[in-house]
């Protein structure tokens, strides 16, 4: 009989789980390079808008500075936005690792259970196989007690016509 492992629902669920929360953790790293990505265009826009600035006429200074005050407010919040993408990825990051925990001690759990189950059958085919030699021994010394009662009742027989051949002969 193959070995089935009894919490192998269990096992299945918790592998299913841990992949999800992979796809989750994969979902929080694509955010946190979107936030970061927006990060940059806001700094690059923050650059390209200061050097048009000082090659801009005096005024439109009012309406650079309004729209730099703009841009760097827009920094900030996206600044924020990263910290908190990296904190969520650093939240299903932790989920990942303990669901990982979670399915390996179950596989080192059945992988016992599978070395248990091994070492009972090895045993009980011994134990079939010893049963077997036992039998084929006590079969084998039965056939040689009837030979040895044959050889037994042939004997006296063998010896009388030995005997009767040698007397007529004679």
């Amino acid at each position: 009989m193959p070995f089935v492992y009894r919490l192998q629902k269990i096992l299945d669920f918790r592998i299913r789980k841990k992949e999800e929360q992979l796809l989750a953790v994969q979902r929080a790293q694509r955010d946190l390079a979107v936030a970061k990505q927006n990060i940059l265009r806001n700094n690059q826009e923050i650059d390209i808008t200061k050097e048009n600035q000082r090659k801009a006429d005096a005024l439109m200074m009012e309406s650079y500075d309004k729209y730099l005050h703009h841009l760097w407010e827009k920094g900030k919040s996206l600044e924020i936005v990263k910290q908190e993408k990296e904190r969520i990825l650093q939240a299903e990051i932790y989920k990942l690792v303990e669901l990982e925990k979670a399915v390996k001690v179950l596989e080192k759990h059945k992988e016992k259970n599978k070395e248990v189950y091994l070492e009972e059958e090895k045993k009980a085919e011994l134990k079939m196989l010893s049963e077997i030699g036992v039998q084929r021994h006590f079969q084998h010394t039965q056939q040689k007690i009837e030979e040895e009662k044959i050889m037994k009742l042939l004997d006296p027989i063998e010896i009388e016509l030995m005997e009767s051949e040698n007397t007529n002969e004679y």
